[in-house]
C-alpha cells in the first residue's frame, strides 16, 4: 500500500475550492517530513526572515522582467481585443494556480521546491523529473537575462565592443550578486529591480506617444494570423506570468506562511495592471510594426535611456531565478544538517561552485540561441506552461482525489483543474517546435 494514500483532506480546510491535506510525506515515499529550515531559534544563518512585502518584491523581480517586453508584440499578433483578453485571462488563471501552490505549501511545510512536490505526486520518479525540469528552466531564464544584458550593452555603447565580452560581463555581475544565501538579502535589490522595469517601460511609452503624435490605426482583431504566430504569442503571455516554479522556495522563507496570499496578491495585481497598460499603450501607438523586446520600439535616445534604466531588472531578475535554482540544490545537499545554518567554509564554497556552474551553463545557452523571442518561446513552451498551469492543476487533483464529486463546487473545480492539465499537455506537446521557425 502506498503510504501516501492515507492522506486525507479536512473539509474544514477548504479555501476558495482548494482543500488541502494536512500531512507530510512519509519517509517511505523518499522525502523528509520536516520544514526544510527547521528550528532557527539558535541558528547563525536564518532563512525564514522575509515579511510579506519583501516576498512580494522578490516575486515581482523574478516574474516582471523579460516577459513584459514581448507583450505588445503579442497584441500585434492576436489583435487588440483577443490580446487583452488573453493577458487578463492568463493573469486570473495564474493567480488561482499560485494560490493553489501556496495552500499546498501551507499544509505541507516540508515542501521546498517543485522536486519535493513531484515526490508528493509520484514518489522518487516525480522528484527526479521535476527536479531536473525546474533546474533546466532556471538555466534557460538565466540565459535569457544574460542575452538581454548583451543586447542592452550593445544599445548603450553603439556596438562598441564584442557581444561575447558583454555577455561575459553580464555573467560575472550576475554571479557576484547571487552569492548571498538568503532571499531576504535580495529583497531590497528586488525593489530597485521592480522600480526600474516600471520606469523603463514608462520611458518607452512616453517615447512612442510623443513620436507618433496619436494612436495608430490598429485592428481590434488580427486578420488571420498564422497558427505558429498565435501559439508563440500565447506562450509569451504565459511566460510573462511564469514565476510559479519558484513559489514554493520563496514561501519557505516567509516569516509567517499565512502571509503568502498578501505576497501573491501584490505580485498579481502589479502584473495585471502593468502588463495590460504597457501592451495596450505601446501597441496602440506603434502599431503592427512593434518589436520584441518592446524597448526596441522607442526612439534611439529614449531607447538608450530605457535600457539604462532597465539595467537593474535585466540583472536582478536573472539573479533571483539563479538564487532559487542554487538554493534548491543547496538545500537538497545540506537539509537537516548543521551546515545549513552556519557560515562554514565548506558551505560557502559549495554555494559558490553551484552558482558558477549554473551561470556558465546559462551563458552557453545565451550564446547558442541568440534570438531573444525564440529563447522566450522555447523556455515558455517547454516549461513555463507546465509549472504555471499544469502542475498546480495536478496538485489540486491529487490532494482532493478522494472527493472530486462530493459537492457541486468540487465538481466545478475538478473540471477546472482537469482543464488546466489538458491545456498544459496540449501546449507542451505541440509548442516545442514553434521557436524553430525563425
Amino acid at each position: 500500500m502506498d503510504p501516501r494514500s492515507s492522506l486525507r483532506a479536512d473539509p474544514a480546510d477548504s479555501e476558495l475550492g482548494v482543500p488541502v491535506e494536512k500531512a507530510a510525506v512519509t519517509p517511505e515515499a523518499g522525502a523528509v517530513q520536516s520544514d526544510p529550515f527547521g528550528d532557527e531559534s539558535d541558528a547563525s544563518v536564518k532563512y525564514k526572515t522575509m515579511a510579506w512585502w519583501q516576498a512580494g518584491m522578490v516575486m515581482i523581480a523574478e516574474t516582471i522582467s523579460l516577459g513584459i517586453l514581448a507583450l505588445p508584440k503579442a497584441l500585434a499578433t492576436l489583435g487588440l481585443i483577443p490580446g487583452v483578453f488573453a493577458i487578463l485571462a492568463v493573469g486570473i488563471i495564474s493567480t488561482y494556480t499560485g494560490y493553489t501552490i501556496g495552500t499546498l505549501k501551507r499544509h505541507n511545510m516540508q515542501l521546498h521546491s517543485m522536486a519535493d512536490a513531484g515526490d508528493l505526486l509520484m514518489g522518487q520518479y516525480g522528484r527526479q523529473i521535476l527536479g531536473i525540469s525546474q533546474l533546466i528552466y532556471y538555466i534557460f531564464i538565466m540565459g535569457s537575462h544574460v542575452l538581454t544584458f548583451s543586447i542592452m550593452m550593445n544599445v548603450l555603447t553603439d556596438h562598441g565592443s564584442c557581444t561575447l565580452l558583454y555577455s561575459a560581463l553580464g555573467l560575472l555581475v550576475s554571479f557576484i550578486l547571487t552569492l548571498p544565501r538568503r532571499l531576504e538579502k535580495l529583497s531590497h535589490l528586488s525593489t530597485i529591480s521592480s522600480i526600474s522595469i516600471v520606469v523603463a517601460v514608462l520611458v518607452t511609452m512616453v517615447s512612442v506617444v510623443t513620436a507618433r503624435g496619436g494612436p495608430s490605426q490598429i485592428p481590434l482583431f488580427s486578420p488571420h494570423p498564422p497558427l505558429h504566430d498565435i501559439c508563440l504569442a500565447i506562450a509569451n503571455i504565459v511566460f510573462a506570468y511564469a514565476g510559479h516554479v519558484a513559489f514554493l522556495t520563496m514561501f519557505s522563507e516567509l516569516q509567517d506562511i499565512d502571509d503568502f496570499p498578501r505576497a501573491l496578491g501584490l505580485l498579481q495585481l502589479t502584473e495585471m495592471i502593468l502588463y495590460t497598460t504597457t501592451a495596450i499603450v505601446i501597441y496602440a501607438y506603434v502599431g503592427p510594426s512593434v518589436t520584441s523586446p518592446a524597448l526596441n520600439s522607442a526612439r534611439r535616445l529614449f531607447r538608450k535611456i530605457s535600457y539604462g534604466i532597465a539595467i537593474p531588472t535585466i540583472v536582478i531578475g536573472g539573479v533571483v531565478n539563479a538564487h532559487v535554482g542554487v538554493k534548491t540544490i543547496y538545500v537538497r545537499i545540506f537539509r537537516g544538517t548543521k551546515a545549513m545554518h552556519t557560515q562554514s567554509f565548506v558551505g560557502r564554497v559549495i554555494w559558490m561552485v553551484i552558482c558558477l556552474a549554473l551561470w556558465i551553463l546559462s551563458w552557453i545557452i545565451a550564446e547558442a540561441i541568440p534570438v531573444f523571442n525564440d529563447v522566450l518561446g522555447l523556455a515558455s513552451s517547454l516549461f513555463a506552461t507546465w509549472f504555471t498551469v499544469g502542475l498546480p492543476g495536478m496538485f489540486w487533483l491529487y490532494i482532493n482525489r478522494h472527493r472530486w464529486f462530493m459537492t457541486r463546487t468540487q465538481m466545478v473545480f475538478f473540471c477546472l483543474n482537469m482543464g488546466l492539465v489538458f491545456v498544459a499537455l496540449i501546449i507542451v506537446t505541440f509548442s516545442p517546435f514553434l521557436p524553430l521557425r525563425i
